[in-house]
């Protein structure tokens, strides 16, 4: 069959049209795969450890006595479940749940499980305003309010106190804002503030600061003493303004991920709200219901599933965490060379140094020589992180809290200290090696 010239010509550029399509769709095709690839990348480089540690890792012949002081601990001060991870010479040779993560459910605790950690919360905050001063972005000399304060927005000019204006970062960081609780924790009474000042919607973090601020305060800052939750919650809001992100994605961005933590999140209200791997929360079974956090709410509700607003806490205590990434966090503030930490010594150094009384940063005592601890409680759980003198950092958290309240956490350390002593973990225990 002959063919016209314009007949060929036609059919020329029929074939290349077709060879285009095919190139088009192989050049598709492989950028499908290499962007399948790329996300598996990502994905696998944010596996949680808590994905891949399981109790049956730390069942050793050499921690039966420790186990045994555990489970007795839980039967004594009707504790459903808890978990402890202890981290030894930049290894984590231990990490265990013991009892219940949810017992209506039949669930048991297991090492990856996550936990409400309260006012461990703080550590993580104060570490971020530390990396914030490393990264220039503020001084702990600066002025928090005022004119030439960092939140000199308008609606933090309305203070009722003068004295507002002398408040530094650093105040807040150890606990001398000069805050005072005349009618209770600001963060632990919204209902009474939607009451008081004539709100419709539980008050957010920034009308939480406006309302602390139109109390007097209890002494000059600077001058004493008295622990402040409402004093973090501002640290958190300064860290949302002068780094233009959330306060969550801040810290895990520049804090969490970078020491290997990554199911590290801000605690939810309620129990249907939870993360897959959290446990349940308990109280006393003397506890009694109270009103709703939230004023428009006619409920009765526990203090652990909607009686106090948990979400409201930010950086005073809304952390939920496993401990065993808990004590990776600790061990990248440490100052061992172990583990790179991820702040600088003389940051880490400042933290810990104390003068004339007053408390560490982020830490609820620590010292140069000293052994380091902070500790934490809700209604719903304990919890307790100890460097040790010899470097070994462990942790400690329940999901039952105690009628012991904050003082509860003492006899968890206790517990622990007599537990473990004499326990040699083998050199070739380490959890970590399964992450990598």
């Amino acid at each position: 069959m002959n063919l016209s010239e314009a007949q060929i010509k036609k059919l020329d550029i029929v074939l290349a049209v077709i060879a285009v399509i095919i190139i088009f769709f192989n050049i598709l095709n492989r950028c499908s795969q290499d962007k399948e690839f790329i996300l598996e990348e990502v994905e696998q480089e944010y596996i949680s450890i808590n994905n891949l540690i399981s109790n049956d890792m730390s069942d050793m012949e050499q921690t039966r006595k420790l186990d045994n002081y555990v489970e007795k601990f839980l039967k004594r001060w009707e504790i459903k479940g808890g978990s402890l991870a202890i981290m030894k010479e930049g290894r984590l040779v231990y990490a265990k749940g013991y009892g219940w993560a949810d017992e209506e459910l039949e669930k048991k605790t297991e090492a990856g499980n996550i936990f409400r950690v309260a006012s461990l919360s703080k550590l993580i905050t104060a570490t971020a305003i530390m990396k914030m001063v490393e990264d220039s972005l503020l001084s702990l000399d600066d002025k928090v309010f005022g004119e030439e304060g960092i939140l000199n927005e308008e609606q933090f000019s309305h203070y009722r106190d003068k004295r507002v204006q002398r408040i530094t970062v650093e105040h807040l960081l150890r606990h001398k804002g000069g805050f005072a609780t005349y009618r209770g924790d600001p963060l632990f009474t919204t209902r009474e503030i939607m009451i008081w000042e004539n709100l419709d919607t539980v008050p957010d973090m920034d009308r939480v600061i406006e309302y602390t601020l139109s109390q007097r305060l209890g002494f000059n800052p600077g001058a004493s003493t008295k622990y402040s939750n409402a004093g973090y919650l501002i640290l958190s809001k300064i860290i949302e303004k002068l780094s233009g992100m959330g306060y969550e994605e801040y810290c895990q961005k520049n804090i969490l991920y970078p020491s290997g933590c990554y199911d590290m999140h801000l605690a939810r209200n309620l129990y249907q709200d939870k993360y897959p791997n959290e446990v349940r929360y308990y109280e006393p079974h003397d506890a009694t219901p109270i009103a709703s956090y939230d004023k428009n709410s006619s409920d009765t509700l526990y203090r652990r599933y909607g009686g106090n607003n948990i979400e409201g806490l930010y950086g005073a205590g809304g952390w939920v965490s496993s401990a065993s990434e808990f004590v990776m966090f600790v061990s990248h503030i440490d100052g061992d060379e172990t583990i790179p930490d991820i702040l600088s010594p003389e940051s880490i150094r400042k933290m810990i140094t104390c003068e004339g009384g007053e408390l560490p940063i982020g830490w609820s005592r620590a010292g140069v020589n000293s052994e380091w601890k902070r500790t934490g409680t809700l209604a719903g759980s304990s919890a307790i992180v100890k460097r040790q003198k010899d470097g070994t950092i462990w942790m400690f958290v329940t999901n039952t809290s105690s009628w012991k309240g904050n003082k509860f956490p003492g006899y968890i350390e206790t517990m622990v200290r007599r537990g473990s002593t004499g326990i040699e973990f083998p050199e070739s225990q380490n959890l970590l090696e399964i992450s990598q």
